[in-house]
C-alpha cells in the first residue's frame, strides 16, 4: 500500500471501531487496547456501520486490533446484574418475547455477517487472545494470518451459553464437526500451529510480521482481475452445498461469463 490505512482519515471512528479507507484496501481496526479489544453491542453495531458505510471501490477488507490482544471476547460488564448502561443486560434479554430475544441477536450478528459479501475478500489479522466473541469475528473473516503468539478459545459453552455470533458455520466448514465441537465444548486454547495445520488460518508469522504479511496478501489479491475474484470467490463458497455434477455446471456458467466479458461480449 502506497499509504498506510493508519495514516489516513478515519470514516469511521466509534465505539471503538475505526475504520479507513486506501483505494482498494479497507481497514478495520478495533481500537480499545486498555480492554483488549472486549465486545459490547455498541462495538457490534459499529461494526455493522462500517460495512455499510464501505465505498464501493473496496476490494480487499483488512480486520486488525490494536494492542497485544485482537479481542478478548464479550465485555465482562455484560454478566454483571446492571450490564452494560444503556444495553438490555442478559436478563432483560431472557425475559423479552421469544420475536423480540431473536430479534435482539440478530441485530448482534449484523457486525459479523458482511464480511463474506461475494464483492469483498475479507482478512484477518489475529494476535494474542482471540477468545469467543474475538475467535468468531475472526472467523467472519475470508482469509486469517495469525500472530505466532496467537490464542483461539471459545469459551461461550463453559458460560452456559453457546457461540451465536456467526462462528459455529465457518468453524465446522473449516475444521470438521468432530474437531469443532472438541474445541466448543472444552474452551481450551488453538496456538498458531495448530490453527495453520487445521486450516483455522492460511498463515502464521512472528507478531512484528504480521501487518506486513497481510498486508503482501492484500496485493496478491488485489492483483488478480475484480470479476475473476468474485466469481472465483462464488464458485468456491457455494461448492460445500452442490453435488460434482451441479459444481461442474456451475464452474461452465462462470467461465461463460468470464470469456463473453473478456470478449467484450458481456452484457
Amino acid at each position: 500500500m502506497a499509504t498506510s490505512a493508519q495514516d489516513l482519515g478515519p470514516v469511521l471512528d466509534k465505539d471503538g471501531v475505526r475504520l479507513t479507507v486506501d483505494d482498494a484496501i479497507a481497514t478495520v481496526t478495533l481500537t480499545n487496547p486498555a480492554k483488549r479489544n472486549a465486545q459490547s453491542p455498541a462495538l457490534w453495531r459499529a461494526l455493522a456501520e462500517a460495512g455499510r458505510v464501505l465505498p464501493g471501490s473496496v476490494r480487499v477488507v483488512v480486520l486488525r486490533a490494536e494492542g497485544q490482544s485482537f479481542s478478548a471476547g464479550l465485555d465482562r460488564q455484560m454478566f454483571t446484574p446492571e450490564g452494560i448502561e444503556g444495553e438490555p443486560t442478559f436478563i432483560d434479554l431472557a425475559r423479552s418475547s421469544d420475536g423480540e430475544l431473536d430479534a435482539s441477536i440478530a441485530g448482534f450478528q449484523d457486525g459479523f455477517t458482511w464480511w463474506r459479501r461475494g464483492d469483498l475478500v475479507s482478512i484477518a489479522a489475529v494476535q494474542g487472545h482471540a477468545i469467543g466473541a474475538g475467535f468468531q469475528l475472526a472467523l467472519a473473516c475470508d482469509l486469517r494470518v495469525v500472530a505466532d503468539d496467537v490464542q483461539f478459545a471459545m469459551r461461550e459453552t463453559s458460560l452456559g451459553l453457546v457461540p451465536d455470533l456467526t462462528g459455529t458455520h465457518p468453524l465446522v466448514a473449516l475444521v470438521g464437526y468432530g474437531r469443532a465441537l472438541e474445541i466448543c465444548l472444552t474452551g481450551r486454547f488453538v496456538q498458531a500451529e495448530e490453527a495453520v495445520s487445521t486450516g483455522l488460518a492460511n498463515l502464521a508469522v512472528p507478531a512484528d510480521q504480521l501487518d506486513a504479511a497481510v498486508s503482501d496478501l492484500a496485493s496478491a489479491i488485489l492483483a488478480a482481475p475484480r470479476d475473476a475474484v468474485i466469481e472465483t470467490k462464488t464458485l468456491l463458497r457455494g461448492a460445500h452445498d452442490r453435488t460434482y455434477d451441479d459444481q461442474r455446471a456451475a464452474e461452465r456458467a462462470a467461465q461463460a461469463r468470464r470469456l463473453r466479458d473478456l470478449a467484450g461480449l458481456g452484457e
